[in-house]
């Protein structure tokens, strides 16, 4: 497969997300005495941009509290102050685990603003860390994400790969996977990794779409006019359910 210009249609998999709004956002460590008329309102429960990383033992921040505002910057699409959130997080966490969470999430972050080669550098280095950890299959999946982004594909297949051989109950590393061999004509492997990823669970219209363009190269007709009626139900109902939301 060549690398080409991404089709900005598609909607990729970009890993296991942010989950839930956090409830009982407040965060207020006792050690930092912020003015917050000089910080984003947000961020000042936390620690101030205006606080240099030598002035604050470490052991005096907490890095989990900083990693919820980055993700509640997440929430409401705040994705710059997101990726120095998570910065200050992986600046900050004496605890591996914590640390490599936070650059996940930092690539994610970079990711929404289109900049694929900051991702790429933050989930290298989720991946430095320890590749093979709990955080190493999303870190992976959404690798490949970027790169394919960037032009890449080549290397985004092999991350898409090691994504699924680390956690083969990752449905969005299914998905990605599918989508990778589709591209490069490899269409019956693609249906059994989009059939993987339906029967984890990742039941949505990107996926069935996907599913019914491999069974259409694959001269099965049939079987992809079937799912695409199920993916073009499946989004009606999402975007009813929309606009009932919206209306309550």
């Amino acid at each position: 497969m060549t690398d080409e210009e991404p089709d900005d249609s598609h909607e990729f998999s970009e890993g296991q997300g942010f989950g839930d709004p956090y409830d009982g956002f407040d965060l207020d460590p006792p050690e930092l005495d912020i003015d917050p008329g000089m910080v984003d309102p947000v961020d000042s429960r936390v620690v101030a941009d205006t606080l240099d990383r030598r002035q604050i033992p470490a052991d005096q921040v907490d890095a989990e509290s900083l990693l919820d505002v980055g993700l509640e910057y997440m929430r409401i699409n705040r994705h710059e102050q997101a990726t120095e959130a998570f910065e200050r997080v992986a600046n900050f966490a004496d605890d591996d685990g914590i640390e490599q969470e936070a650059w996940v999430n930092k690539g994610a972050a970079h990711a929404e603003l289109q900049e694929f080669q900051r991702a790429i550098e933050s989930y290298r280095e989720a991946l430095a860390i320890d590749d093979d950890s709990e955080h190493a299959a999303s870190a992976e999946t959404n690798l490949a994400y970027a790169l394919w982004e960037s032009g890449q594909s080549e290397q985004a297949l092999e991350h898409a790969e090691r994504a699924v051989e680390l956690d083969p109950r990752f449905p969005q590393g299914w998905y990605n996977r599918g989508f990778f061999l589709l591209e490069r004509g490899l269409a019956e492997d693609a249906v059994s990794c989009f059939d993987n990823a339906l029967r984890l669970g990742h039941r949505n219209p990107d996926v069935l779409e996907e599913k019914a363009r491999a069974l259409e190269a694959m001269g099965e007709d049939d079987r992809a006019e079937e799912v695409a009626e199920e993916a073009e139900e499946l989004r009606q109902n999402a975007e009813e359910k929309l606009v009932e939301s919206r209306e309550k």
